[in-house]
């Protein structure tokens, strides 16, 4: 059985997404307190580059200190959606147990906020890490969450058909960068 047909458009191109991230990257720098530690945490995948092109932004423009960088492994959906584990799953790397985040400025990067179900389990993992305060910084809200979060800075709303995707494209697991919306071809 071959799988349904699909059409992709091209939302967002690298050079939208440069004006979008550096947008983003102000954003973030007005919200956080002066001489405060900064942690940046990308979510596993695409988050983690986007994480890193937000601290390149944030460092060079914005005059931070270098801040800490980590990734976390969560995983509840496939690209396409499709449920891989009833629960979201968090899976911490060496090392991360024994850092200190007290008294650190937060700031958590994914590329898609959808229904809030892996966003949470990070609030929920790094509150108890006792954080003085955690952002959340998306590059594409879909406007969607079932859950009580949201992100603090957003790239892109985009307010897309349930059967839709919204497929973004992130070096280095892409080889360019762009946000794609794939939709089902309708059937005759």
């Amino acid at each position: 059985m071959h799988p349904p047909a699909q059409v992709r458009t091209c939302l967002y191109d690298a050079a939208a997404l440069e004006t979008v991230l550096q947008a983003m990257a102000s954003q973030v720098a007005a919200r956080l307190r002066p001489r405060q530690p900064l942690a940046v945490i990308g979510i596993l995948r695409r988050g983690a580059p986007l994480a890193q092109r937000l601290t390149d932004l944030l460092v060079q423009r914005h005059g931070i200190a270098a801040p800490l960088r980590l990734d976390l492994s969560v995983k509840r959906y496939a690209d396409d959606l499709t449920l891989l584990y009833p629960e979201t799953r968090l899976d911490e790397q060496a090392g991360h147990a024994e850092l200190d985040l007290r008294e650190h400025s937060l700031l958590v990067v994914d590329d898609v906020l959808y229904s809030g179900h892996s966003l949470l389990r990070v609030l929920q993992y790094l509150s108890g890490r006792q954080p003085e305060q955690i952002l959340v910084a998306t590059l594409v809200d879909r406007c969607v969450a079932r859950l009580p979060v949201h992100a603090d800075v957003v790239g892109v709303r985009l307010e897309v058909a349930p059967g839709s995707i919204v497929d973004c494209h992130v070096p280095p697991y892409e080889p360019d960068f762009r946000i794609d919306l794939v939709l089902p071809e309708r059937m005759p």
